[in-house]
């Protein structure tokens, strides 16, 4: 069995958070990304740099997760086919939103990729 490195492209002291409910999607998330937690609302984001949200179930927090960490950098996914819902949540403070499967592809560069900008 052969070792693989390990991704250090996000920096161990940052604080990443998901709000999301699903069990297989956490443990996609997990994979992914070394260390995020996942509390049940958006009071548990305090204190986060990245905040990753599931607009299926919880596009209506984005609004709270800002008022709880004003300075979290915000990530949403949902279906690409609820533009509605991509939009509203852009438009209530998310700084990153994309396509479900276009963050699973990839989640750790999907939070890579926020941070960048």
């Amino acid at each position: 069995m052969v070792n693989e490195p390990v991704d250090e492209s996000v920096d161990k002291s940052l604080v990443v958070v998901a709000l999301v409910r699903d069990l297989m999607d956490r443990s996609k998330i997990q994979g992914s990304i070394t260390g995020v937690k996942f509390p049940s609302g958006a009071d548990g984001c305090a204190g986060a740099d990245v905040v990753i949200v599931d607009l299926a179930r919880n596009a209506d927090a984005i609004g709270a997760i800002v008022d709880a960490e004003p300075n979290a950098k915000i990530l949403g996914f949902g279906s690409h086919v609820d533009i509605e819902s991509l939009e509203a949540a852009r438009g209530a403070g998310a700084h990153l939103v994309m396509a479900r499967s276009q963050f699973f592809r990839d989640p750790l560069a999907a939070v890579t990729g926020l941070l960048a900008d």
